[in-house]
């Protein structure tokens, strides 16, 4: 009879165990889910965003390397275009100068003075 309720006992326990592992296997999977599907989208974006900067990384060695080489002349022809520019605007500026250079320097003192000694005639009051 002892053997009996130990049996009983035992097959109670043992039901009630895997009742309990049973909701418990339920709970986990979905959490496994739900990380699983968590996991999924941060390595899609991040496969996504690794794959742009890689392009760009390569378009950017790919026109250096173009440059390098003289087949991309778009860099060249700037710099060549803004060392023209900053030339022609010197030599037009030296042609096109009213006055000497010792001349130039004291008509902008004289406009200075000027300027201040108006400042300092100034009253600071609107309309007075």
């Amino acid at each position: 009879m002892k053997l009996r309720k130990e049996r009983i006992l035992t097959n109670i326990l043992l039901g009630t165990g895997v009742y309990l592992l049973d909701s418990l296997r339920d709970r986990l999977a979905e959490g496994a889910s739900d990380l699983s599907d968590r996991a999924r989208d941060h390595y899609e974006d991040l496969r996504e965003r690794s794959q742009d900067i890689y392009e760009t990384a390569s378009d950017r060695v790919g026109r250096a390397s173009r440059v390098l080489r003289g087949d991309d002349r778009s860099a060249l022809s700037s710099t060549a275009a803004v060392l023209l520019g900053i030339g022609v605007g010197v030599g037009v500026g030296m042609l096109l100068a009213p006055d000497s250079g010792e001349e130039t320097r004291k008509n902008i003192a004289n406009k200075f003075r000027e300027m201040r000694s108006e400042s300092k005639a100034a009253t600071g009051t609107y309309g007075a």
